[in-house]
């Protein structure tokens, strides 16, 4: 079995583990990043959405179960910058009061063990990482910041800014969504189309025309191409983590590659495969030291699963909607309550804008199926298309495991009268909008009647915390039980909030790196 030593393996290379090796790779020391999947190609097949959404080609092909014993296919990709490449690149940071104790009619979401303003500063440091393009002040939920935006936001599209100017004429107050994107700009004026014939097909696509800020495009490719200290493997799958007798320290790294086992040993090894993935890594490195799977003396590791209540919805417009890049408004008017609701609601986001090809996949509502043909495409052109996010709790029960050598997610759901109850407020704002007083929803994963699949915005099961008893990892993110194992992907953590994660973890990935970095001299 063949042995190569580095100063820091990390196993991921999405936006935790890819931003770990870009801020690692200016300390000159040794560093492997290694990733399961290879290169997405980058081809027209990219924008098919038939092939991405409906035939889900360019997702895992592997086969989980569930509580009730049916099976089916998660939402992961395995690809260099793991699933970011398929991600809508919008990067909010959580709301300040999201880092304490939310009361939700089904439970309490619990306050993480440290706070906002430890993260105010990688917040501003990811955001200018990725390129995040924003306006600050619109959002009354925004958590202080002393910086504005590095790039200006990206401006709304007629349809869009007609939407805008009417919730506000509501007495609302929509925002631009902050967005990781590489555009050029006109008179200080970011411009959609600029790098992408087809900005319709960016959130849920890989972006061949490499527009999009995900994780391969801002950390993986700088960090090894500018970089000769940091070596990228692609198409290695980590089996499983080896430690010393005493089970105190992780001293390799077990990796099976074209059909090959290979074993790397680092000083200090980060996981950052997904909250998901990086769970059952722990389980299936079980030895003696930790019989119940690494770092799983307190029964917490693949447990306090989260993944967000999020619903996407599309609404009917008389006016024709031919917008190409949709994704430019938020609202959090209700993301902590309501005049009607004193529990949070959540956040609302415009999403990818739906073809007929997608509309056709998830079939007509009941109120359009008299129809003697089903317009899709006249669907498709008509529609605004929604994004609801509520929060989901984190419960000991909800968990992945293996069993009998099969993968196992359990999810059962929370706050769901939160989610049905932001859907009625879209509803209404709507009717004064122009819009036909109907919504219908497509599920997460357009064609697939699966919603235990929809694994986006996946965390918590690795949850950080002072207490090793209820907590898997201490507040630098670094194993309770081992002295160098560090997991830097949203396994940490403890709640999620109403917002997209990736932000923080890319944040988190930043300030953990800090910490490695001071420990390796």
């Amino acid at each position: 079995m063949d042995s190569q030593h580095y100063d820091v393996v990390i196993v991921g290379s999405g936006p935790g583990g890819g931003t770990m090796a870009w801020k690692l790779a200016k300390t000159g020391k040794r560093i492997l990043l290694l990733e399961r999947g290879d290169y997405l190609v980058r081809g027209r097949d990219n924008w098919d959405s038939k092939d991405v959404f409906v035939d889900g080609k360019y997702q895992a092909p592997e086969t989980w179960y569930s509580s009730d014993g049916k099976s089916f296919h998660p939402g992961l990709h395995y690809f260099v910058g793991g699933n970011s490449k398929f991600y809508g690149s919008v990067l909010l940071r959580l709301r300040e009061r999201d880092f304490d104790e939310i009361v939700h009619p089904d439970g309490i979401s619990p306050a993480w063990p440290i706070k906002y303003d430890a993260f105010e500063p990688y917040y501003q440091a990811a955001e200018e990482l990725f390129a995040v393009h924003g306006l600050r002040g619109e959002d009354p939920t925004e958590p202080p910041s002393p910086k504005p935006y590095a790039h200006p936001p990206v401006s709304h599209e007629p349809r869009i800014q007609q939407l805008f100017d009417g919730l506000k004429r509501l007495g609302h107050h929509p925002f631009h969504l902050p967005v990781g994107v590489l555009l050029e700009e006109k008179d200080g004026i970011p411009l959609p189309w600029s790098r992408c014939v087809r900005c319709d097909a960016f959130d849920g696509y890989p972006c061949p025309t490499n527009g999009k800020a995900d994780a391969q495009i801002m950390v993986v490719d700088p960090a090894v191409r500018e970089n000769d200290n940091v070596t990228l493997m692609t198409n290695a799958y980590v089996e499983r983590l080896l430690t010393d007798p005493s089970g105190r320290s992780v001293t390799g790294v077990e990796v099976l590659r074209h059909g090959e086992r290979v074993t790397f040993t680092a000083d200090i090894v980060v996981a950052a495969c997904g909250a998901l993935s990086s769970a059952l890594l722990m389980l299936r490195s079980a030895n003696d030291a930790h019989p119940n799977g690494l770092a799983n003396r307190s029964d917490q590791v693949g447990r306090n699963y989260m993944r967000h209540n999020n619903s996407t919805m599309l609404a009917l417009s008389r006016t024709p909607n031919p917008t190409r890049f949709q994704k430019t408004l938020g609202l959090n008017d209700f993301y902590f309550g309501a005049d009607d609701w004193e529990y949070p609601l959540g956040h609302i986001q415009m999403v990818g804008k739906s073809d007929g090809v997608q509309v056709h996949g998830e079939g007509l509502p009941k109120f359009l199926q008299w129809l003697p043909e089903m317009p899709f495409d006249y669907i498709a052109r008509h529609s605004v298309d929604f994004w609801l996010t509520a929060e989901d709790l984190p419960l000991a029960q909800n968990r992945v495991f293996y069993k009998d050598g099969k993968v196992h997610l359990d999810l059962t759901e929370t706050n769901m009268e939160g989610l049905k109850r932001l859907k009625k407020k879209l509803h209404g704002m709507l009717d004064d909008l122009d819009m036909h007083p109907h919504l219908f929803e497509k599920s997460l994963y357009l064609g697939k009647d699966t919603p235990i699949g929809g694994t986006a915005h996946q965390s918590g099961t690795l949850r950080f915390g002072t207490d090793p008893r209820t907590s898997v990892l201490d507040t630098n993110c670094k194993a309770h039980e081992l002295d160098n194992l560090y997991v830097t992907d949203a396994s940490f953590f403890p709640s999620i909030g109403a917002v997209n994660p990736t932000l923080t973890i890319i944040a988190n990935a930043l300030r953990v790196a800090d910490v490695i970095a001071a420990r390796l001299g």
